[in-house]
């Protein structure tokens, strides 16, 4: 599955699968400013930190085509399209591929670039980054899928699939490779309260693709782990820190408590671009809070009496000491975990 992003066909919008509304309807929406790219990243039309970063990358295209039809002069263009990249960096707090992709694209901001020749340069850089992300998650499920045995029945937390990525996936990308190398796997895909990314996107994919899945809530843990029911977790992530702490959907810490109490390895599938070494540790990624809605709400359905206040951290934070070992494109890291992300990540 890599058309869940793709431009239109006439070049002048970029057309993403709405995850909302799946699996019930295939619809894409349409970014077509900055304004609309937001909002797609806000309203989670999509999701998954390497899809928000490839989205992002497109989204500085899009300001910069934007700020091409009302800015006349070059001082207020240059203003003007700073503001936009400043305020889709900000979209959303916790997904550190989005902050990565804009300030690639600032990069590559030469200041004797005129506006049009930024437009194209933008845009060959984003059309290049979402190839590289499928390579890339290619690349991490052939190092990952050695982490699987046959047979092995695997729980993924969230959606870390084609769907959160370019293409092919990160967590899902490591069951990917594992089924067609021929092992015999099944998935569990925990439900992932309160958006329901696992059982209405992780299911989707793997069912449309022939490999066994079936759907647990996400209290179901323990006991599905103390029956011998799980040999392996493996998840996606946000944001990992220099030392390994690893940030993703709420829940995911929960679950590798109980693997470390059951003796279950626990691994996370993630890209480089996911990596923030300025970061030290777990305590420094920013959680972000998302409406109440989606706790109070099943789509339109109240669910909790009115006026009771919900929390709705979308993020936890894994403690490395909990992870069994980091899936990337350059292999799969193992403790020390600071040691070895510095030397195999920050390239020292």
């Amino acid at each position: 599955m890599t058309d869940h992003i793709q431009l239109a066909t006439d070049g002048k919008s970029l057309l993403l699968l709405d995850q909302r509304i799946l699996p019930g309807r295939e619809e894409y929406f349409a970014c077509t400013d900055t304004e609309t790219t937001i909002y797609a990243l806000q309203t989670m039309v999509v999701r998954g930190a390497p899809a928000i970063g490839v989205t992002a990358a497109y989204g500085c295209w899009l300001a910069a085509r934007e700020v091409a039809q009302h800015a006349a002069d070059t001082a207020q263009w240059k203003n003007k399209l700073t503001a936009l990249l400043d305020r889709l960096e900000a979209a959303r707090p916790t997904a550190v591929n989005l902050r990565w992709a804009v300030r690639l694209m600032r990069g590559a901001w030469n200041a004797q670039m005129d506006l049009a020749a930024l437009t194209d340069t933008w845009l060959a850089m984003a059309k290049e980054i979402h190839s590289q992300d499928i390579a890339i998650n290619k690349a991490m499920g052939a190092y990952g899928a050695a982490c699987i045995d046959d047979g092995d029945t695997v729980m993924t937390h969230c959606n870390a699939g084609a769907l959160a990525t370019a293409g092919y996936g990160t967590a899902l990308g490591v069951i990917r490779a594992a089924f067609e190398q021929g092992k015999k796997i099944k998935v569990i895909a925990n439900e992932t309260r309160p958006f329901l990314q696992g059982a209405r996107l992780t299911a989707y994919e793997l069912a449309r693709e022939g490999i066994p899945v079936t759907v647990a809530c996400d209290n179901a843990t323990a006991l599905l782990m103390k029956r011998g029911l799980v040999q392996k977790v493996v998840v996606g992530a946000d944001r990992i820190a220099a030392n390994g702490d690893a940030a993703n959907k709420i829940g995911t810490f929960g679950v590798a408590l109980l693997a470390k109490h059951f003796g279950v390895p626990f691994y996370v599938a993630a890209p480089s671009s996911t990596f923030d070494l300025n970061t030290a540790t777990g305590e420094g990624i920013p959680i972000e809070e998302r409406t109440p809605l989606e706790v109070t709400h099943v789509g339109t359905t109240q669910i909790t009496p009115t006026g009771v206040p919900v929390y709705n951290f979308a993020f936890d934070v894994t403690p490395a000491q909990l992870i069994a070992g980091i899936v990337t494109e350059k292999g799969v890291l193992r403790a020390p975990y600071v040691e070895n992300i510095a030397k195999i990540i920050g390239g020292k």
